[in-house]
């Protein structure tokens, strides 16, 4: 299978793309770099630079390599950052990946795997979240997501797209080349990481949700789990008939932040101290996925679950990127 994969030099279209090498499989980039790193780009994949919002170089580089499937990881995904500047994340989110569908069909590709995200559910109305729940977001990152899952559901009626929306959890852990590399860093496990590593101050949010000890609780799955998932998604497509499948990617249990912490002392060797802040607006005591739909459509369950196989990949690889990726000129 010769795949495209957008936002292929970030944390997971990376992972994935090693992941899809590993297995045979001819994989191009397509990236702006602007948050992604040319360091991740694995051994063995042609990487094109540029935006999706190129329609003419997305639809060359499909062309050119003759492509069959796109897995579409590129986007903003800072929740903050989306509620300050909503145009940018719908521009980029939304008309990118609408440029994106119509390079495929000007080139006449009709198979996509998208990277969506669990906050298309807003707060949940009930745990653990099956896809059946309608969407609510309640920040413009989620509801970009939700948006362009629209589209894709349009797209299979009007056009005849074939393609799976994956809706993410919480991603966790590192390869032995490629980890989580992000600026601003907004998610849990490498900040804790960063703190350890740097003696930075640990903060966490919120210590009184009715929770078992009053931290949030989230559904974690290794970032090598979410890439077989990628691969089984992308197979389906093969012989699915025109339609948008929706299915979460998660473990179907959580852990709080605070048994996360303790996980990442128990790999690091010592006591990492923090101090308990405010809540942050928004933020749902329990976010737990569901994972029965992913297991009959596409024959998924995570198969690295535990939180010290996590944070312990995720250790090693900061250990040895201990200021992330290098600048490649």
């Amino acid at each position: 299978m010769r795949v495209l994969v957008t936002g292929g030099a970030g944390y997971v279209g990376s992972i994935s793309a090693e992941r899809l090498l590993a297995e045979g499989h001819s994989v191009t980039l397509f990236d702006s770099l602007v948050t992604g790193h040319a360091a991740a780009v694995p051994a063995g994949a042609k990487l094109v630079t540029g935006s999706v919002l190129e329609q003419p170089l997305v639809e060359q580089a499909l062309r050119e390599d003759g492509i069959q499937a796109v897995l579409h990881c590129a986007g903003r995904l800072l929740v903050g950052e989306s509620v300050e500047q909503p145009a940018l994340y719908y521009r980029e989110n939304v008309l990118g990946g609408i440029s994106l569908l119509d390079a495929m069909r000007a080139v006449g590709v009709d198979r996509l795997v998208f990277s969506s995200s669990a906050a298309v559910y807003g707060t949940p109305n009930a745990i653990p979240i099956e896809e059946s729940q309608v969407p609510a977001p309640i920040n413009p990152y989620g509801e970009t997501k939700r948006a362009f899952e629209g589209v894709l559901a349009w797209y299979a009626r009007a056009y005849g797209l074939r393609s799976v929306s994956l809706r993410y959890f919480n991603v966790a852990g590192a390869t032995d080349e490629r980890g989580e590399d992000h600026d601003p860093e907004t998610h849990l496990i490498p900040n804790i990481l960063a703190s350890a590593l740097h003696d930075r101050p640990l903060t966490i949010f919120g210590g009184d949700y009715p929770t078992q000890d009053g931290t949030c609780v989230r559904d974690y799955i290794h970032v090598e789990d979410l890439a077989d998932a990628h691969l089984a998604a992308l197979s389906l497509t093969e012989h699915a008939a025109p339609d948008l499948e929706v299915c979460n990617l998660g473990s179907g249990s959580g852990f709080s932040v605070l048994e996360v912490v303790r996980a990442a002392e128990s790999v690091v060797g010592r006591t990492l101290p923090y101090t308990i802040a405010g809540r942050r607006p928004g933020d749902p005591p329990v976010l737990v996925a569901s994972n029965s739909k992913a297991a009959a459509l596409i024959g998924w369950r995570p198969r690295r679950g535990s939180l010290g196989e996590m944070v312990g990949s995720a250790w090693r690889w900061h250990e040895s990127h201990p200021s992330g990726y290098p600048e490649v000129a």
